[in-house]
């Protein structure tokens, strides 16, 4: 099996690259050419590129028998919004095309459980609850929800597109980390004082990545499948680390008003004045009202997908950190 696949030095398609080896996929790594020390180990053509420039990958993906679009610009807040438009959005668009005029079978896309359509008081989402352009806070839900209605759109076309929408990854190699990993790192470095009364699903990277695997040959084209875990509220997920870590749990809890005062100065200090990424956005601080609670039973049916007690990703996960320098060694860690 010969798949062209992005987003391999990204958090997600470097589970998904390196299981794709394990099990003897010929791979073509897209990358933006700039830092593949993550790719080491895997076995692959690593193609340099710009989803921004998709004609540029045809010769990589004509002959494959799959492509499997992981990669995404994931940042909760960018200068330039445009920018991460045509790489969502118009790049999804644009491989989708390249993969139909090549004849590449499947088509895997990873979109985001950001998608769906959260409430404010907790009610756990499927992938049949409403929702539309205007539910999405922020420029990367919104051109992940614009990504998705294009893969959608192919899909409707006759063309095999498998959707994916894994919701909040945690586990080893988080390198870069993402905003989820940020809150292990911060707690992990006593850099969480207090915390906010929002809620997140938690996943195993591990299972996210193997339902890649399993989505080549099962599920139905142009559905959505949420990867879920377990459902936790932040709270209890700082008391979760705490109890893996021995580290205090922070006790006090701040309203959302104060989070989006503190957000609106750090972005624009920040942000704005100093060009640098601030630790809090508005965006996040918005997302943060919705408790993004979901439930994965399609993707069990359809898939063979497991719901697995996060516990074991989370320890993974901050052994991980640990080990590699982004915290000091904790109390208790060689228990």
């Amino acid at each position: 099996m010969k798949v062209f696949l992005t987003g391999a030095t990204g958090f997600v398609g470097n589970h998904v690259a390196r299981l794709y080896a394990d099990h003897g996929a010929r791979l073509r790594l897209l990358t933006r050419g700039t830092n593949n020390a993550q790719l080491e180990g895997i076995p692959a053509d690593v193609i340099a590129g710009d989803l921004r420039r998709p004609e540029e990958l045809r010769a990589a993906i004509s002959g494959c028998d799959a492509v499997v679009h992981v990669a995404a610009d994931y940042r909760l807040w960018v200068r330039d919004p445009d920018d991460m438009y045509r790489a969502n959005v118009t790049g999804t668009r644009e491989l989708l095309r390249i993969a139909r005029e090549e004849s590449v079978p499947n088509f895997i896309y990873t979109s985001s459980v950001a998608t769906m359509g959260f409430k404010t008081d907790g009610t756990i989402v499927d992938e049949n609850t409403p929702v539309s352009l205007a539910d999405m806070v922020g420029h990367y839900k919104r051109s992940k929800f614009l990504a998705e209605q294009e893969a959608i759109a192919a899909a409707k076309m006759g063309q095999r597109v498998m959707i994916l929408n894994p919701t909040t990854p945690i586990g080893a190699r988080d390198v870069k980390p993402t905003p989820t990993g940020r809150i292990i790192v911060d707690f992990l470095n006593r850099k969480f004082p207090a915390y906010v009364d929002t809620g997140l699903n938690l996943v195993d990277v591990a299972e996210v990545a193997r339902m890649h695997l399993a989505a080549l040959n099962t599920g139905r084209a142009g559905e959505r499948y949420i990867l879920g875990g377990e459902n936790l509220t932040l709270k209890q997920i700082l008391d979760r680390m705490s109890a893996i870590t021995g580290l205090p749990s922070p006790s006090m809890r701040v309203p959302h008003t104060v989070a989006m005062i503190f957000a609106f100065f750090d972005e624009t200090f920040t942000g704005k004045l100093r060009g640098k990424e601030p630790r809090a956005t508005l965006e996040a601080v918005r997302m943060g009202k919705k408790k993004m609670f979901a439930s994965s039973a399609k993707a069990e049916r359809d898939l063979g997908f497991k719901v697995l007690p996060v516990y074991k990703a989370l320890r993974s996960a901050i052994d991980w950190f640990v080990e590699h320098g982004y915290a000091p060694v904790y109390e208790g860690k060689r228990a």
